[in-house]
C-alpha cells in the first residue's frame, strides 16, 4: 500500500509534483512539461504498470485553467491506485503530450478525451475522433455543450438527399438521455438535475 513514506519520496524525487488532498487514493499535480518523464518513472521505477483510465475535467470557461487532463494508474506491487492531473496552459486551446508510447492503453483513453473535450494530445500516434464524426464540431462534453445537444447536419450527404434528416437534439423530457417528468427528480436521470432537497429533505448546506 502506498504509506506517507512513499509519498514523501516521491515528492523529494520530483519538484514538479504537487500533492492534492484526496480521500481515496494518492492525488499529485504534475507540471504539464514534466508529464512524460513522470509517466516513465512511473512504469519503469515504481511498477504503476497498469492506466486505468485517462480523462479530463472542464472546469468552465470562467476558471483561470480550466481543462486537466487527469490520469489513474495502478500498481499490482504496491497494491494501490495513483492519481495524477496535469493543467492544460492553454484555455483556448488544450494541449498536453502524449504517454501512449509508455502505456499503450492511453491510445484509445486520449482519442475519447481529444474528442470530448477537444484536447491535443502532442506526439500521439493516430489522434483522430473516436466516437463523434471526424468533422463534427463540437466537444460534448464541454461544459457550454447542452445535455440535449445541438442540431448538426449529418455528415453523409446521400443520406440526408435521402431521408432529410439531421441530428437533432434529443427532447429534455422523455427523450433517450432523460427520464420522463414523473416521479422524484432524485429517482430521474440525469442525476445533475437531482433537487430531491425540494421534495424530501432540507438542501444540504
Amino acid at each position: 500500500m502506498i504509506d506517507q513514506d512513499f509519498t514523501n519520496s516521491l515528492l523529494a524525487k520530483h519538484d514538479y509534483l504537487s500533492k492534492i488532498s484526496h480521500a481515496d487514493c494518492l492525488t499529485l499535480s504534475c507540471l504539464p512539461a514534466d508529464w512524460v518523464d513522470f509517466a516513465k518513472f512511473l512504469n519503469q521505477e515504481e511498477a504503476f504498470e497498469l492506466l486505468v483510465d485517462l480523462t479530463a475535467i472542464d472546469q468552465g470557461d470562467t476558471a483561470d485553467i480550466r481543462f486537466e487532463v487527469v490520469a489513474h494508474f495502478y500498481s499490482r506491487i504496491h497494491h494501490d491506485y495513483l492519481r495524477v492531473h496535469i493543467d492544460c496552459l492553454d484555455n483556448e486551446s488544450p494541449e498536453v503530450d502524449s504517454i501512449a508510447s509508455i502505456y499503450p492503453a492511453a491510445d484509445w483513453h486520449e482519442r475519447e478525451a481529444f474528442d470530448m473535450f477537444g484536447i491535443i494530445f502532442t506526439g500521439h500516434p493516430n489522434l483522430k475522433r473516436i466516437l463523434m464524426w471526424d468533422e463534427y464540431p463540437y466537444h460534448p462534453l464541454r461544459k457550454e455543450f447542452p445535455l440535449a445537444g445541438i442540431d448538426t447536419p449529418l455528415p453523409a450527404a446521400d443520406v440526408v438527399e435521402a431521408t432529410g434528416a439531421s441530428v437533432e437534439p434529443a427532447p429534455m423530457m422523455g427523450g433517450p438521455f432523460v427520464s420522463p417528468g414523473s416521479g422524484t427528480m432524485s429517482d430521474a436521470e440525469p442525476r445533475a438535475k437531482d433537487e430531491s432537497w425540494t421534495e424530501q429533505i432540507e438542501k444540504p448546506v
